[in-house]
């Protein structure tokens, strides 16, 4: 891809330095009805009155008039170097984009907005390099005339006599933030180029001549103050209530109606003049007809241009299929409900076949909806019939012999017939039906007319006398032939017509079916890679073409997912260049189309669209164009749809995976909110009581006997155990849901672990009987047995703490299968069934108060279960036959090798 620059950094270098911005830059636009008005002047004079206030502002580029004035009024203004192109040995000076962005000034002078910028910049239009310096936030002052506005075009031209080639869309001028009109009156004007302060002499007399007349520039300041109060008017409007006024504005619908006439773009913006004014809906309808596929590539390419220009003039592209074109059109409206209908008129000669016109047609099929004749001012033509036979028809050996063979059998049953005595009429009419069977069975209408002809030779030779010669006696024959030659060709081009019908309506099926598919299909995707795998899958089975993916990681594009159509068999890497990379950066940073087929970096060989989602771009997708016919327009809206709905699913993936984040906070939030409002209210408790019996040992130590002091110790070091158990439980807990937690994986002996436990539990154990009931006597299991050891001793204080005195404790293990099961049984006033479910949960207490009257904080049985879990086991709470509660769990059992 070629793109000059002033300097030789790789496309895809300069493009990654152009920043994300969420702000977009403010618009102004100095607005005049001719060149030499002055708006260039105003600009720098406000450009002037910005600097003064300590506003950074940069000349981006202003056009070199060879005005003093001009050239005064740019003194003491920063101006960015030109950029340098050379185009057929002519050294161009183009305005530098990337040069304003990486300067960033707060406000940029861009001259000339409707400018054509030369091969090899990276827009074709200089309005779009403006929107993309409004897309990184800067500020822009640029100039325009009346003429240049699209919609404007004809009508400008109409009065001036000059088709204007540079022009912006209406939608451009429509998002100005300030259009300031900098108006003179005509004399004046035509006196300031008379002392050539506009153009030179030779220029100027030329110009007087032809545009810059009085009554002209009259027309011009009429049409430009008028397109300004339109505006006016339009930005008041959308600063009202849009409750009060939706009724008004959205009450009309203009449909245009679209063509490859030359004439058809200025009934184009008739129409989105007339759908301006009225403040409705607008769109533009093209009803493709079998012919369409045969036009010249001249006017296919002007189809084209009609349909771009309706896109920008903010048309809503809209495709129907048939040969009834009124037809058609009517029922699109009236299913649309268009109020009014815009199509234009041509002066060609009418023929005599025709009954009734083309508007005759239409207002008799919609007669409530009212219709607007744009005349046309184009010369005169004819008008040419369609091929019978397409210009790329190819001849196929196959359907060669179908049509010998069936004029053959044709032939074979005539014989018969005449060997019958039957009618020369039921002869003709076999081969009529073999006609009718070829148009079916071959494809191109050039064999049904050979069959024709064919049929009318066969039948003359080996039917009419004198046999076996192409002479006839009867004076009626020559009728007969031309009857039947006609029969034949009507009957043929009806059937083809009916099968061309019958795809058409076949494919706009399967097209619709994929869109239906697609949204199906991207409601039970369950990630962001499905979404996009479907999405792709299903637009190669809509344009047969290879599409890309790129989707949006951390505000960058991650590596690009190549989706190859059927039987290609180009290399993936020759769609993922650091070129083509950059081009998709840049459709995702501007939130724009970009690549082949559009005015940006045309270039490339893949268009690039934004996936996104209310201005929000979660992924960017690209479809290879590189030696590809354009999309039409009806795939193209099809495919557009398809990544609006690509859009909405990767919107709401995003939204589900933000409140899972924000679910996940809120769970931590309500932890630490109970973890202190439970240490704050609990801890309370034993604190007070340790620093008490401390107070009361210190000072009154002296007078306190043995016992006393030993029952104070006591109690001390019970409040202590139970905070430094307390405090343990805590740090495991966060341990294990930091994933900080190693396990120390080992096999062990049952026996052993519980030994070691009961060395560690609660000294209010001798109020208790605790039993060991072991299955095996070597029975060994894998775990970390710091952590299980921790578990059983949680277990048994809860037995502890919560049944009574004298209460009988067992432990029990034994192998099952290939775990080994551990269960604690006591047999104390149990657990409610309501209890048991969250039981487990962090926090819960089910307000149960110990023997010491001391409540626990609800976190030994959740660290319990998440040990386990991270051991691959499981715990669980029953109740214990017939009084009492048992705790279990589940260990992996570990073979016991015993060497004598």
């Amino acid at each position: 891809m070629t793109i000059h620059q002033t300097d030789s950094e790789p496309l895809q270098e300069q493009l990654s330095s152009i920043p994300v911005v969420q702000k977009r830059g403010r618009l102004k636009i100095y607005f005049g009805y001719a060149a030499g008005v002055g708006k260039t002047s105003a600009m720098l004079k406000d450009a002037h009155e910005m600097k003064s206030n300590g506003i950074d502002v940069v000349a981006g580029y202003i056009e070199p008039h060879a005005r003093p004035e001009t050239a005064a009024l740019l003194e003491g203004i920063e101006a960015l170097p030109v950029l340098n192109i050379t185009y057929k040995d002519v050294l161009l000076k183009e305005f530098d984009l990337d040069g304003a962005l990486r300067r960033k000034p707060e406000l940029i002078l861009v001259d000339e907005l409707a400018h054509t910028n030369a091969e090899g910049c990276r827009h074709i239009k200089r309005y779009q390099d403006v929107e993309e310096l409004l897309r990184a936030g800067i500020d822009v002052y640029t100039t325009i005339n009346v003429q240049h506005i699209e919609s404007l075009n004809d009508v400008v031209a109409s009065i001036t006599g000059i088709t204007v080639r540079e022009r912006i869309p209406d939608s451009v001028f429509d998002s100005a933030d300030q259009i300031e009109v900098v108006d003179i009156e005509p004399e004046e004007l035509i006196e300031r180029l008379n002392k050539g302060k506009v153009y030179r002499e030779e220029q100027a007399q030329r110009a007087l001549t032809n545009f810059f007349t009085k009554e002209k520039l009259i027309a011009l300041r009429e049409i430009a103050l008028r397109r300004t109060a339109d505006q006016v008017n339009r930005i008041a409007a959308h600063n009202c209530d849009p409750f009060k006024s939706s009724d008004a504005y959205f009450s009309e619908h203009i449909l245009v109606c679209l063509s490859s006439a030359p004439s058809n773009a200025k009934v184009i913006r008739t129409a989105a003049r007339m759908a301006d004014a009225f403040h409705g809906t607008f769109t533009a309808l093209f009803v493709e007809t079998p012919e369409t596929a045969e036009l010249e590539t001249k006017n296919l390419t002007r189809l084209r241009e009609h349909l771009r220009l309706a896109e920008q003039l903010g048309a809503q592209i809209a495709t129907v299929y048939g040969e009834d074109v009124p037809g058609q059109i009517a029922e699109y409206a009236k299913v649309s409900r268009v109020s009014k209908i815009v199509i234009g008129r041509s002066n060609h000669t009418k023929k005599w076949l025709t009954k009734r016109n083309f508007v005759d047609r239409l207002s008799a099929l919609a007669p409530n909806i009212d219709i607007y004749i744009i005349p046309d001012t184009q010369p005169s033509f004819h008008f040419r019939l369609p091929r019978y036979i397409s210009k790329d028809t190819k001849f196929s050996l196959a359907d060669f012999f179908k049509t010998i063979g069936i004029l053959i059998v044709c032939t074979m049953i005539g014989l018969w017939f005449n060997s019958l005595g039957f009618s020369e009429a039921n002869i003709i009419t076999v081969y009529i039906l073999g006609v009718l069977l070829n148009s079916i069975i071959t494809k191109g209408r050039i064999y049904s007319a050979v069959a024709s002809v064919l049929s009318v030779l066969v039948f003359n030779f080996a039917f009419v006398e004198p046999h076996f010669s192409f002479q006839a006696f009867g004076t009626g024959y020559p009728v007969t032939f031309l009857v039947m030659f006609t029969a034949g060709l009507i009957t043929s081009t009806l059937t083809k017509r009916v099968k061309e019908q019958a795809r058409q309506a076949v494919q706009k099926a399967y097209r619709t079916e994929v869109l239906l598919e697609t949204n199906r299909k991207l409601q039970q995707a369950k990630d962001q890679s499905e979404i996009l795998s479907e999405t792709a899958q299903q637009m190669i089975k809509l344009l047969d073409r290879t599409v890309i993916f790129y989707s949006i990681q951390e505000n960058t594009l991650s590596e690009p997912m190549v989706f190859l159509k059927e039987g290609s068999e180009v290399p993936q890497q020759t769609y993922c260049g650091a070129d083509e990379r950059a081009v998709a950066e840049w459709a995702y940073k501007n939130n724009k189309r970009a690549g082949a087929t559009t005015n940006t970096l045309s270039a490339a060989k893949c268009l690039y669209l934004a996936v996104r989602s209310k201005n929000v771009v979660f992924a960017v997708a690209g479809v290879v164009m590189d030696r590809e016919a354009p999309l039409e327009a009806f795939e193209k809206s099809l495919m557009i749809a398809m990544l609006g709905e690509c859009g909405l699913a990767l919107e709401k993936e995003w939204l589900n995976e933000t409140q899972k984040e924000i679910s996940i906070q809120m769970q931590q939030e309500q932890l630490r909110a109970n973890l202190l409002r439970a240490i704050s209210h609990d801890l309370r408790t034993p604190l007070t009581s340790i620093s008490g019996n401390a107070a009361i040992l210190r000072g009154n130590s002296h007078v306190l006997s043995e016992e006393k002091k030993q029952g104070l110790y006591t109690d001390i070091f019970d409040d202590s155990m139970w905070l430094i158990n307390l405090v343990e439980n805590l740090l495991s807990i966060t341990r294990i849901d930091n994933g900080t937690l190693n396990l120390n994986m080992q096999p062990e002996l049952l026996d052993e672990v519980i030994a070691e436990a009961l060395l560690h539990v609660n000294r209010r154990s001798v109020e208790h009987t605790i039993e060991t009931n072991l299955k095996e006597e070597f029975l060994m299991a894998k775990m970390d047995s710091r952590l299980i050891i921790q578990i059983i001793i949680n277990i048994l204080d809860n037995a502890i703490k919560y049944t009574q005195q004298g209460s009988r404790i067992t432990i029990s293990a034994k192998r099952n299968g290939s775990v080994v099961r551990v269960e604690i049984a006591d047999n104390g006033p149990g657990i409610p069934d309501a209890a048991k479910e969250k039981l487990f949960d962090m926090f819960y207490t089910a307000e149960n108060i110990s023997a010491d009257s001391r409540r626990g904080l609800g976190l030994g049985l959740p660290l319990c279960k998440s040990i386990i879990n991270a051991h691959g086991g499981s715990i669980y709470v029953k109740d214990n036959i017939p009084q009492g509660t048992i705790f279990g769990f589940t260990l992996q059992a570990e073979e016991v090798h015993i060497h004598e």
